[in-house]
């Protein structure tokens, strides 16, 4: 039904902002991890510091909240282009640039970031789980198989 009414391009409407949201998604909850880390609790990469589950839990936590900040735009964007029918043949956004554009222009700027409380209601709590039982299996294995080099 897409390629009928879109065309086969129409099978990778969203695909750009898409990628950008993952990569900027990913940047950010890395970078945040490390940063809470080293703020809350003074562990260092490659220091050989186990944190306690529930110190990653909020590292993890709070972590998970800089994603979908950072990407709110992206996934907007991504939301609309996928989202969008074609009227009388045409599309309202034309791609990513202009669909920025237009729902800046349109709806202000905070329209750029609608969704982002259910996604911090989903994410946040995830990547809490996700770190805590993360760094304790990366704490096991430095202690199996890096210390003992």
């Amino acid at each position: 039904m897409i390629i009928k009414e879109e065309g086969f391009r129409g099978l990778w409407a969203g695909v750009t902002p898409t990628i950008m949201r993952n990569g900027t998604n990913q940047s950010a909850m890395f970078t945040a991890k490390n940063a809470f880390d080293v703020l809350l609790w003074k562990k260092n990469e490659g220091d050989g510091k186990v944190l306690l589950p529930w110190q990653s839990m909020i590292s993890g936590f709070l972590a998970g909240t800089a994603g979908p900040i950072c990407t709110g735009p992206f996934d907007v964007v991504k939301t609309r282009l996928m989202a969008q029918g074609r009227e009388g043949g045409e599309v309202k956004y034309k791609g990513m640039i202009h669909a920025i554009r237009t729902i800046y222009v349109e709806e202000g700027l905070l329209a750029l970031w609608k969704g982002l409380l259910p996604r911090l209601m989903r994410i946040p709590p995830g990547q809490a789980i996700m770190w805590g039982v993360a760094d304790q299996v990366i704490g096991l294995y430095e202690r199996r198989y890096l210390q003992n080099s």
